[in-house]
């Protein structure tokens, strides 16, 4: 995988699928399948990035290949995939992993034995990945994507939880796969 990879942030957020996100922590490896994930344009008015770069965004007008990483709710982080080129302002929300690695630890950090990496914050609390972590690139560092497998059925829909541009199909999940975050 290289920077041009990154370009087209729909064919991303697709290609995604199936690879595997790692984070190399002191206690050991973490790791996940990714099984869904969501688009953000630049023109996308449910994007971070709609109106224009802040100091909360300014990750996603990055070149793409590198951590953007934002609280919601002012509680919980979310990991984000940047995308296109640089001063685009575009990214891929991973909303859900299958767990592969590190396990146990992923236990430990959700406080939790189950539903561990169903949910873009849940998955973030799992793999112990930090607000510090952003804008690290994702091919070479210690939170890096890996080629693991190529999903055969990806279903398109529209994305959760957001109040503009519902109707946009820019959400991609692995079909069947029992740990996306909601099935509609």
């Amino acid at each position: 995988m290289n920077k041009d990879f990154f370009l087209n942030t729909e064919e991303v957020a697709k290609k995604l699928l199936g690879m595997k996100l790692i984070h190399e922590t002191l206690d050991g490896i973490i790791s996940g399948k990714i099984v869904e994930v969501e688009a953000y344009l630049f023109n996308d008015p449910a994007s971070h990035s709609y109106k224009g770069k802040t100091k909360r965004n300014k990750a996603m007008f990055e070149e793409g290949g590198i951590a953007y990483v934002y609280k919601i709710y002012g509680v919980h982080h979310c990991f984000n995939v940047v995308t296109n080129k640089k001063g685009i302002g575009e990214a891929v929300l991973i909303r859900a992993l299958e767990p592969l690695e590190g396990i146990e630890l992923m236990k430990i950090n959700r406080k939790k034995d189950s539903d561990l990496c169903n949910g873009p914050a849940k998955l973030v609390e799992a793999l112990g990945i930090k607000k510090e972590q952003e804008k690290k690139d994702l091919i070479s560092s210690e939170l890096r994507i890996e080629e693991f497998e190529i999903p055969k059925n990806i279903v398109a829909k529209e994305r959760i939880g957001i109040s503009k541009g519902k109707s946009l199909k820019l959400r991609f999940y692995i079909n069947k796969n029992k740990y996306i975050s909601k099935i509609n």
